[in-house]
C-alpha cells in the first residue's frame, strides 16, 4: 500500500540497528535486552556514522549517550574515530558530518561526569579538524581553568599574517559559544594572546562597517522598476543571486496604489526574478486577481517562477485563498500544475475546518503512496491530521511513525496519534518515553498510561536526570503528582 523508505544508509525499522538509527524508544529497550556485543556494535555504527537526515534539527546525542552509559561502553572507539588520519581530509563540512555526532555524545557523557570524555574533547579541540565543535561542547561543560589552557594551542592554528588574523576574527565571531574566547581575551597570563584577540576583533568590526557602507543593494528613493531590475540582475549573474524575497520586502516599502498596474505586468512578464518578486508582493496583499496569477505562474516551466507562486500562496491568509485551496485540493489528478494541489492541502491542514478532513486525509495518503514516509511534504499534513482529529488517519500515522527515518516527523506523528488513536497511551506512547526527541518524550510523559510498570520507573528517572529538558520534566512532574496519574 505504501512506498517504503529508500534511504540505503538506514537499516529496516524492524532491526535493532534500524531502531537505533531512527532514535526510537524501542531501540533503547531492544538494545538493553539484546546480547551486549550486538548492542554495542549497533550503537558504535550509529555514533560513528551519523544516521540523521538533517543534524541541524534532529537530536541523537543525548539518546546515544544514555544508552552508552546503560551498556557501560568504553571510549576506545571514539578515540580511534576522532584521531583517524581521515580526520584531516576534506573541508569543514566534511569534518562536521564525520565527527559532529561523536563529539556531541562525548559532551553529554562529560556532563554526566565522565572525565575520560572530557579529556578526549580537550585533546581533540587542540588537534582535530572539527575543533570548533569540540570547543563549543567544552564551553558549556568545562571549568575556566581547563578552557584557558586550550587558548595557546587554538590560537596557534592561525598564523600571524593578515589572512590568519582574518580567519581568527571569523572563528571568534562565528563561535556558537563565546565563553572560551572571552576567557582567552581576558587571560592575564598570556597578554600577547589577549592583545591579538582584541586587535583582530576591532579589525573585524571595522571591516564589517566598511562592507555595510559599500552595499550595492536597494537604497532610499528607489522606484518599483529599480527594485525589480535589481532582482532580475541578480538572477542573471553567474552563479545566480536569488534576490526575489529581498526584493519583495523592498517593494512593500516603495510600492503604492499607483504602481499596481506595473506590478501586475511584472507578475505576468517574461523576467523570471522580477515576476517572482512581484507575485510575492501581490500575494502578501491579497489583491484582486492574484490567485489567478498564482495558478498561471505555478504552471510555468521555470522553477524560480513556479516555486515563487507556490510559496506565495502558502503565505496567504485570506478567506478567498482558503476557498481556492478547497477547490484545488479536490481537483482531479493531473488537472493542476505540479505542487498546486499539495500546497492547497497544506493550507487546509494548517488553517482548514473539520469539513476539510477528507481532503487532508486524501493528500496524506497520496503523498505516502508517491513519496514514501520520509517526504517533507508530510509534515504539515501529519500536523493537520492531529489538529482536525481525523481518527481514520491513525493507520497511516502509525506507518509513518514506524518507518520514517526523520525523528522530527516521527514526533509529529506521535502528537497526531495522541489526538486520533485511543490505543496510543498504552502503545507507542510508552516507547516514546525513551525517544531521542525531547518534544516526543514530552508528549509521552503527558499521555503514557501508568498501568505499565516501566512507565512510572521511567518517569522517575527522567525527573531526576539533570540533562533532561525542562519541558519534559514539567510534564513528568505533572504525571508524578498525586492527582497527575491515570
Amino acid at each position: 500500500m505504501f512506498v517504503d523508505s529508500v534511504d540505503s544508509d538506514i537499516a529496516p525499522s524492524g532491526t535493532l540497528l534500524g531502531l537505533l538509527q531512527r532514535g526510537r524508544g524501542d531501540g533503547t529497550l531492544h538494545a538493553l535486552a539484546a546480547p551486549r556485543t550486538e548492542a554495542l556494535a549497533a550503537l558504535r555504527q550509529c555514533v560513528l556514522h551519523d544516521p540523521r537526515r538533517d543534524w541541524h534539527i534532529e537530536h541523537r546525542s543525548l539518546y546515544y549517550a544514555r544508552l552508552h552509559m546503560e551498556l557501560d561502553a568504553g571510549l576506545d572507539d571514539f578515540e580511534k574515530h576522532l584521531f583517524h588520519p581521515d580526520d584531516q581530509l576534506g573541508d569543514a563540512a566534511d569534518a562536521e558530518a564525520r565527527t559532529g555526532l561523536a563529539l556531541s555524545v562525548l559532551g553529554h557523557l562529560a556532563s554526566y561526569g565522565d572525565e575520560g570524555a572530557l579529556a578526549l574533547l580537550r585533546r581533540y579541540a587542540t588537534a582535530g579538524a572539527n575543533w570548533q565543535w569540540a570547543l563549543d561542547e567544552l564551553a558549556v561543560r568545562d571549568e575556566d581553568a581547563g578552557l584557558r589552557a586550550l587558548g595557546p594551542a587554538v590560537l596557534a592554528r592561525f598564523p600571524g599574517t593578515p589572512e590568519g588574523d582574518a580567519a581568527l576574527a571569523a572563528a571568534a565571531r562565528d563561535a556558537f559559544e563565546p565563553r572560551p574566547w572571552r576567557l582567552w581575551a581576558e587571560d592575564t597570563a598570556h597578554p600577547a594572546q589577549a592583545d591579538r584577540l582584541r586587535r583582530v576583533r576591532e579589525q573585524g568590526s571595522f571591516d564589517r562597517w566598511q562592507r555595510q557602507m559599500r552595499t550595492s543593494g536597494p537604497r532610499p528613493g528607489w522606484s518599483v522598476r529599480e527594485v525589480l531590475d535589481w532582482a532580475q540582475d541578480g538572477y542573471e549573474q553567474h552563479p545566480p543571486q536569488h534576490r526575489e524575497s529581498a526584493a519583495a520586502r523592498c517593494l512593500a516599502a516603495v510600492a503604492g496604489p499607483e504602481d499596481r498596474a506595473e506590478l501586475l505586468a511584472a507578475a505576468r512578464g517574461p523576467r523570471e526574478a522580477a515576476r517572482a518578486a512581484a507575485l510575492r508582493h501581490l500575494a502578501e496583499r491579497d489583491g484582486a486577481g492574484v490567485l489567478d496569477l498564482i495558478e498561471e505562474a505555478a504552471a510555468d516551466p521555470n522553477e524560480t517562477v513556479s516555486t515563487a507562486a507556490l510559496t506565495s500562496f502558502a503565505r496567504m491568509r485570506s478567506v478567498a485563498a482558503l476557498e481556492r485551496a478547497r477547490q484545488w485540493a479536490v481537483a482531479p489528478e493531473d488537472t493542476l500544475p505540479d505542487g498546486l494541489a499539495a500546497v492547497a492541502a497544506e493550507m487546509l491542514a494548517c488553517r482548514g475546518a473539520r469539513r476539510d478532513a477528507d481532503a487532508v486525509l486524501t493528500a496524506l495518503r497520496r503523498t505516502i503512496r508517491r513519496h514514501g514516509p520520509d517526504s517533507e511534504a508530510l509534515w504539515p499534513l501529519v500536523d493537520g491530521a492531529g489538529r482536525l482529529t481525523i481518527a481514520c488517519a491513525a493507520p497511516v500515522l502509525r506507518h509513518i511513525y514506524r518507518e520514517t527515518a526523520s525523528s522530527q516527523l516521527r514526533g509529529r506523528a506521535a502528537r497526531a496519534l495522541a489526538a486520533t488513536d485511543p490505543s496510543f497511551p498504552a502503545g507507542f506512547a510508552i516507547e516514546c518515553l525513551w525517544d531521542c526527541e525531547e518534544t516526543t518524550r514530552e508528549v509521552a510523559a503527558q499521555c503514557a498510561t501508568t498501568g505499565d510498570a516501566r512507565v512510572v520507573e521511567r518517569l522517575r528517572r527522567l525527573a531526576a536526570d539533570p540533562a533532561e529538558e525542562a519541558g519534559v520534566q514539567s510534564a513528568v512532574r505533572g504525571r508524578l503528582s498525586p492527582d497527575g496519574g491515570r
